[in-house]
């Protein structure tokens, strides 16, 4: 018997460490350091919110920083607020995304980028049926199309930079890129798309040492935000009430360790994570201990995930008997 019971218990310790070493073996792209340090980077969105706060950190790690955004007045109060916390100037440029010419002409004047933030983004929160399709055109340009144009014109920069290490494209996307939630058809269709792009581009740009990172920040404390309560449906708030929002700078500090480390996936909290986790999918995975996660944890998370969506559709359930 006690035979049986140590047969068992090196089964229990060598099924999970066959299972790492294999991963080790086959998880790519490779683990790669991106340095902030007297490299330039550049933040669009960058005049307020979770841009902003990014803009600092960069700042006071010594790097070069450019910030975009479309109002002038915006990016003068950031500029100032900037060389007040850490004694850096940063380049400011006004440009509206929608506008590849403009962006492209933002971009030259720059200088080549080493690490790209696309961090512009709006929110209308709507149900579909109600939404104009001026508002749902104008997040998916801003939030998909204008990320689109921000890479086409950074790339050829980003490529020609001999010798100046790995390089770095960070996307803002949302945990609303994770998960689609009642009211944010629009929003979760531009956000979704860029998890598509992200990991395309990734297998297209690795051969020149440019990593690409996706950001998933839940609601986050900013200007933005409370705007967007002020229109967010009743059942949107019914649903998103479990999770809690974050204050920018620790955004800003979640996105800005998940570049440094090449990360693909960037969750910002522990709700984030277990997203991360369970919509894991086919996307690239640095980390091989992650891996791991991702795989013992699948099942469990996928049942959790199941209980998720029963309470929701519970309380839409609930929610229009009320209202009949």
């Amino acid at each position: 018997m006690a035979d049986v019971k140590m047969a068992f218990l090196s089964l229990l310790v060598l099924i999970p460490l066959s299972l790492l070493a294999v991963l080790r073996l086959i998880v790519r792209p490779r683990p790669v350091r991106i340095p902030i340090k007297n490299r330039h980077v550049f933040i669009t969105g960058g005049s307020s919110g979770i841009g902003l706060a990014l803009a600092h950190r960069a700042a006071a790690e010594g790097a070069q920083v450019s910030i975009l955004a479309r109002s002038t007045n915006k990016l003068e109060d950031a500029k100032h607020a900037i060389r007040l916390a850490t004694g850096i100037d940063v380049a400011t440029f006004s440009a509206d995304v929608r506008d590849l010419d403009a962006v492209r002409s933002a971009v030259e004047k720059a200088g080549p980028i080493d690490v790209l933030v696309c961090n512009q983004g709006v929110f209308v929160p709507q149900e579909l049926e109600s939404q104009e399709m001026q508002e749902i055109k104008f997040m998916i340009d801003v939030n998909l199309i204008g990320t689109f144009h921000l890479i086409k014109a950074a790339l050829p920069g980003m490529k020609n930079r001999a010798g100046r290490g790995p390089a770095s494209i960070a996307i803002m996307s949302s945990q609303a890129g994770q998960v689609g939630i009642y009211g944010y058809t629009a929003y979760s269709a531009s956000k979704f798309g860029l998890r598509g792009m992200a990991e395309a581009l990734q297998q297209e740009v690795i051969s020149d040492d440019i990593h690409v990172s996706l950001i998933f920040p839940p609601d986050t404390e900013t200007p933005g935000l409370e705007e967007e309560n002020k229109r967010r449906p009743q059942l949107t708030s019914i649903i998103a009430s479990s999770s809690g929002a974050m204050k920018a700078d620790e955004v800003a500090k979640k996105a800005l360790d998940g570049i440094k480390s090449s990360s693909f996936i960037v969750p910002c909290n522990f709700e984030g994570l277990l997203l991360s986790i369970a919509t894991a999918g086919l996307s690239p995975q640095r980390s091989f201990l992650m891996a791991f996660v991702e795989v013992v944890a699948a099942g469990i998370l996928r049942i959790a995930g199941l209980c998720f969506q029963w309470n929701w559709y519970g309380s839409i359930e609930k929610w229009h008997a009320q209202k009949k």
